[in-house]
């Protein structure tokens, strides 16, 4: 993202990638991506079942983020986390539209939190910085997030997005024709190892978000 600055009092603990996507199309899942997300909920039920997940080493990365800033990640689980869990439960994996459902594989497949962002809803340049005391939004489908110390994606018009849970300014609805996916992950993440992820997501949407 050309206008994504991070505030130099979190570079040495966080590294994102980022995706971006102009001229797709919002609406329900195709076929394709409905037998992606079938697939991936069964590999990771057979490869993590019964496991508690302390006990994954897959979910390292992201709670080793959240310890960076000092935040617990038993209390307050990265999204890729709780994602994961419903999986294990055995609960349906979360439908809300192609794009959601398209990150929701991502972070399920790269077991990393990501923030989905209906690019013409952000403001000007966008920083990632810690949240200040008293800093909350209005969530997607919930009350106040708040935000003091964890890692937070800002705009000219304050705070939109976080490992946690996005705001529901900033989200994809079905008029979105450009999205940003922002990818969070520990500083010692290997580069390559994120643009992996990036040229996953970037097919991902390109099959599943634009038409035929």
């Amino acid at each position: 993202m050309p206008d994504l600055e991070i505030d130099p009092a979190v570079a040495r603990l966080v590294r994102v990638g980022v995706v971006e996507a102009q001229g797709i199309r919002v609406g329900p899942a195709g076929e394709a991506l409905q037998a992606s997300i079938a697939e991936l909920c069964a590999l990771v039920r057979s490869r993590y079942a019964g496991r508690q997940p302390g006990e994954i080493e897959a979910l390292r990365p992201a709670r080793a983020l959240y310890r960076a800033f000092g935040i617990d990640p038993t209390t307050t689980r990265p999204s890729s986390e709780a994602l994961l869990r419903r999986v294990l439960q055995g609960r349906p994996f979360p439908e809300v539209n192609a794009a959601v459902d398209v990150c929701n594989l991502c972070s399920l497949r790269f077991l990393l939190p990501i923030g989905l962002y209906d690019a013409r809803k952000v403001r000007g340049t966008t920083t990632l910085r810690r949240g200040r005391p008293g800093e909350s939004y209005a969530g997607i489908r919930k009350d106040l997030v708040h935000l003091a110390g964890r890692p937070v994606l800002s705009d000219e018009a304050g705070p939109f997005g976080n490992p946690t849970s996005d705001s529901l300014r900033t989200s994809v609805d079905a008029g979105t024709s450009a999205l940003r996916m922002v990818i969070f992950a520990p500083i010692d993440t290997p580069p390559e190892q994120l643009d992996a992820h990036v040229a996953f997501a970037r097919w991902e949407i390109d099959r599943s978000l634009r038409d035929p």
